[in-house]
């Protein structure tokens, strides 16, 4: 699997303490809440926002947190002040790092940004140091199964996607981000598990380090995603299996 399912899915495995889970879900409410400022409150015709509901009622955030979320985006309410932004810096051993950032104070944010990047051995840079070398698509991740990784790729492929990756007996299917659902609703209606359907900024080219170097840069990735503002992170870093047992 690529850097990005790899961290995807040991923050799967270490679970979510319920001191954090308030905290996730007001990070998944916010998201929410712009994407139904920006596209509307209609699910149907607002795909930023079908994926942000199911990534929350996955979390099993509570519908009726999620319907109040959409609802004060629609009426901007205090959503107006938020705004989106992106941060790129240099974690440990080069890898590349962009974070994904909901504020009302960009001054608090950037700070605070700064700050875990040093604490974690890292630099924050300027903008386009590391962008360039992602790009956002829709990612598919599929449990494993009984059935051929093969199989489900190809069928993944006739839905729609782009391409894939199959390791471990898992299947990551990639697609255009404006098809990622209707990729997932066809594999799903086809009998296929599916783990966790998104768009992610995914790398063009990745980078092994050492498991110990490896593991420092997954701390600084797990510090900046504590803040309260930051929404998501994500690297070129390529997981190793001995590195995701130590930091596990």
């Amino acid at each position: 699997m690529s850097g990005h399912s790899k961290w995807s899915q040991i923050k799967r495995q270490k679970g979510v303490t319920d001191a954090k889970r308030g905290q996730l879900f007001t990070k998944f409410g916010r998201e929410i809440s712009v994407a139904s400022r920006a596209g509307g409150p209609d699910q149907e015709g607002n795909p930023r926002l079908r994926l942000a509901v199911q990534r929350a009622r996955e979390a099993n955030m509570p519908m009726d947190v999620i319907k109040r979320a959409i609802e004060r985006g629609a009426g901007a309410g205090d959503t107006a002040a938020l705004e989106e932004i992106m941060y790129e810096g240099y974690g440990p051993g080069g890898t590349a790092i962009l974070i994904e950032a909901m504020t009302d104070n960009r001054n608090r944010t950037v700070a605070e940004i700064r700050n875990a990047f040093t604490r974690g051995g890292g630099s924050l840079g300027e903008a386009g140091c590391v962008a360039w070398n992602f790009d956002l698509r829709g990612v598919i991740a599929v449990e494993p199964t009984a059935a051929d990784p093969d199989d489900i790729a190809l069928q993944a492929i006739e839905a729609g996607a782009e391409d894939f990756q199959v390791a471990d007996g898992t299947v990551e299917v990639y697609t255009e981000p404006a098809s990622v659902e209707d990729v997932r609703q066809a594999l799903e209606q086809q009998g296929v598990k599916v783990a966790s359907a998104e768009t992610a900024m995914i790398p063009k080219t990745t980078l092994e380090l050492e498991a110990k170097d490896a593991v420092i840069v997954m701390k600084l990735m797990e510090r900046l995603e504590d803040l309260d503002d930051v929404q998501r992170v994500y690297s070129n870093l390529d997981v190793s299996e001995e590195a995701l047992s130590q930091f596990a």
